[in-house]
């Protein structure tokens, strides 16, 4: 290839990656422009010992083997299969969102050698966003958004959506799946947002503790959203919720985009607006906040309690105090031990990227095998620790 023509190719590309991520970036800037906030991308707030932590693992983009066919959507949540070996996700069947005017399922499982054997869901589930992995091996799913009360379109001059008069009520919900796809239990009023004993609003996540108690993170980062976390008995019924934005919250969207649970019992809970973990016990009372492990959109605990926590937004806006990625300690200490960076870093204006990028959800197999899923770009990564 000529110097010319390569340079026409570089700039023909740098143009397409423009145009694709202008409206993200440009929403960026005035949120940032409103706030008052400063944007300098030269300037790093990371301290030196985050900048200290080793990368100890090898990322493998071509573990997964997608059914052939099959376009690959958005993957904001992935967990470990009861044995401790296999992959379980939920995708957005194909689009970067929701499922809506889509039959595929969203529930998938791989082996091993990282191909699907198993999948179901199709219809059921209208944003798939947040899952777990209970100790008996059932799927939970969480359903972030209604199909007939619809938010408002992203982009700017987009037209909204229109809803069939007959289309059934679905979402806003929690779904419990059996193994094979059986679904066990409902929480939350399908097609309907609320905040009470009845009702969800965007849930984002969901843990079970040993009792049986279910743990919803009810809640994102748009209105309708609750800032709460709801605690069910095993059959469903309500007990209690709380408010989980912790204590003097600067944002009261966006606390609790993703849950975990320690050994301890202890919940860990990702609150994303406000840069930092909040960790509660199961009662609800406030047992500590940490900030080490970046800007939290999905967090993993494994049986050593080992606590992986993706960032997918960190930025200018949190002046880079973390570049996003896997941040890796214990959740009993809260030391943390490494880092693996994201491989397109942090946006800038020369690198624009959407308001989220790279690992948002985290798992870990036995071995310490880490695996992740992306929302933007639509991704599954295996990660294996260096020799």
């Amino acid at each position: 290839m000529t110097r010319r023509r390569a340079k026409f190719v570089a700039v023909i590309l740098g143009a397409v990656a423009a145009i694709a991520c202008t409206g993200n970036a440009a929403r960026a800037q005035g949120q940032a422009a409103d706030s008052g906030v400063k944007l300098d991308y030269n300037v790093s707030a990371r301290t030196a010992e985050d900048m200290a932590l080793p990368n100890t693992y090898v990322r493998d983009e071509s573990f997964f083997h997608w059914p052939a066919g099959r376009k690959l959507g958005a993957i904001s949540a992935i967990d470990m299969g009861k044995d401790g070996k296999s992959i379980w996700v939920v995708e957005r069947c194909g689009g970067p969102d929701n499922c809506i005017g889509s039959h595929v399922n969203p529930v998938v499982q791989f082996d091993l050698n990282g191909r699907v054997i198993k999948q179901f869901g199709a219809d059921m589930i209208v944003y798939p966003h947040g899952m777990y992995v209970d100790r008996d091996g059932n799927i939970w799913a969480t359903d972030l958004q209604s199909n007939v009360d619809r938010p408002p379109p992203r982009r700017v001059g987009a037209a909204p959506e229109v809803v069939p008069a007959d289309r059934k009520p679905n979402g806003a919900q929690v779904i419990k799946f059996s193994p094979q796809g059986k679904v066990l239990l409902r929480i939350g009023t399908p097609g309907v947002y609320g905040n009470d004993a009845t009702h969800l609003s965007q849930p984002s996540d969901v843990v079970t503790a040993p009792n049986g108690d279910i743990f919803v993170a009810d809640g994102h980062d748009s209105a309708p959203s609750n800032h709460r976390i709801a605690k069910f008995d095993k059959t469903g019924k309500f007990i209690k919720a709380w408010d989980a934005c912790g204590i003097n919250p600067k944002d009261t969207l966006d606390c609790q985009h993703a849950i975990a649970m320690d050994s301890q019992g202890r919940l860990f809970v990702a609150n994303r607006g406000n840069n930092r973990i909040e960790i509660f016990d199961q009662e609800g009372k406030l047992l500590d906040t940490w900030t080490q492990f970046g800007k939290p959109s999905g967090l993993y605990i494994d049986a050593n309690d080992i606590l992986y926590s993706g960032d997918t937004e960190s930025s200018a806006r949190q002046g880079n105090a973390f570049v996003r990625g896997i941040h890796i300690g214990s959740a009993r200490t809260g030391k943390v031990t490494a880092f693996i960076p994201d491989v397109l870093g942090n946006p800038t204006p020369w690198f624009p990227l959407r308001g989220t990028t790279g690992s948002e959800g985290v798992a870990a197999s036995n071995d310490g095998t880490l695996y992740s899923s992306q929302v933007t770009p639509s991704g599954l990564n295996k990660y294996t620790k260096k020799p």
